[in-house]
């Protein structure tokens, strides 16, 4: 029998990557989103252009069974769009509506087994404000106290999942991301996140050039490279853990770093001009103890390598779009 599954948010970065990691394995599979996705054709067997935050939407897309069933829809982007403040109010409402409208429509549905993306953000500023030691294990979340309303807004759905989870006995997995990244993910919209900034920076800029930081670099991070967090997402739906869990790389590296790597992968040297901006916590790391625990497994692809084929892929992007001719 054809396995079915649901992704939505599936014209997203995380979500389009998925629906092929999906379709390789056998797969019938309906994505859901507001769009399509930006940079490659959808996989998905059946796609529905739509807004879930309408619970009338939630009920067509979920009219059948589905073996699984995975939730990445969200209102998100990078620092510069998550911790402005500027758009708090709709990340909340927006984010919120969609997990409340899908998890009723699954509950009506019969629908068991749905996966969370949840986010690193949900764990509390005081435990990440010294930069090589921040705590992030996942019993550390309370008393809460993100430094966000995204991560605010995280922290309740992961709560609700769960309240769904004991209530009407839903196999709901929940997962913790540490800033995804890869090829065919923002990039130049204002919602793209440290590296794929850091690899535009990188590439628009000519040799012994100079290109923006914010902040003083200092800040740490660590970031999973798209097909690390595509295989601990499925492994975790398929386990009889519900989590919350984090999927994350345990590499941390400063954000000046971060910035060096991409310099040596283009061969460009280039110095740092570091400026005021949105910057979130000033340390964050995966802890990964539980999830290797629980699942055997947990992420080892070093950051370099991810970092260089999303380089190589938004080098190709800055090319594309500077030989665009507006005359």
């Amino acid at each position: 029998m054809i396995k079915r599954a649901l992704v939505c948010g599936a014209g997203g970065f995380i979500g389009s990557h998925l629906v092929k990691r999906l379709k390789r394995e056998g797969f019938w599979i309906r994505g859901v989103d507001l769009k399509y996705p930006r940079f490659s054709e959808t996989m998905a067997d059946d796609f529905v252009i739509g807004d879930l935050r309408d619970p009338r939407i939630c009920r067509y897309v979920v009219d059948q069974p589905f073996n699984e069933v995975y939730q990445l829809a969200a209102d998100m982007g990078g620092a510069g769009f998550v911790f402005t403040g500027d758009n708090d109010a709709d990340i909340m409402h927006n984010s919120a509506l969609i997990n409340l409208n899908m998890l009723e429509a699954c509950h009506k549905r019969n629908v068991k087994k749905i996966f969370y993306s949840s986010s690193a953000c949900i764990y509390p500023e005081y435990n990440q404000m010294d930069t090589d030691n921040p705590k992030c294990s996942e019993n550390s979340a309370y008393p809460a106290a993100p430094d966000s309303e995204y991560g605010w807004e995280k922290l309740f759905s992961e709560r609700l999942y769960l309240a769904f989870n004991s209530n009407y006995e839903m196999d709901v997995r929940i997962a913790r991301f540490h800033n995804i990244f890869g090829p065919e993910g923002s990039w130049n919209d204002g919602r793209e996140k440290a590296p794929a900034a850091i690899c535009r920076k990188v590439a628009e800029a000519p040799d012994g050039g100079e290109i923006e930081i914010w902040g003083d670099g200092k800040q740490t991070r660590s970031f999973l490279y798209i097909d690390e967090c595509l295989e601990g997402t499925i492994r975790l739906i398929r386990s009889d853990f519900s989590g919350p869990v984090n999927i994350g790389s345990d590499e941390m590296v400063t954000i000046d770093q971060l910035a060096e790597m991409g310099m040596s992968i283009a061969g460009k040297k280039l110095t740092f001009k570091h400026i005021p901006g949105p910057l979130g916590v000033r340390g964050r790391n995966s802890d990964n103890k539980l999830i290797y625990g629980k699942l055997g497994w947990k992420p080892s692809l070093p950051l370099r390598v991810g970092l260089e084929t999303t380089y190589y892929w938004v080098e190709q992007e800055v090319k594309k779009d500077r030989s665009v001719d507006f005359s």
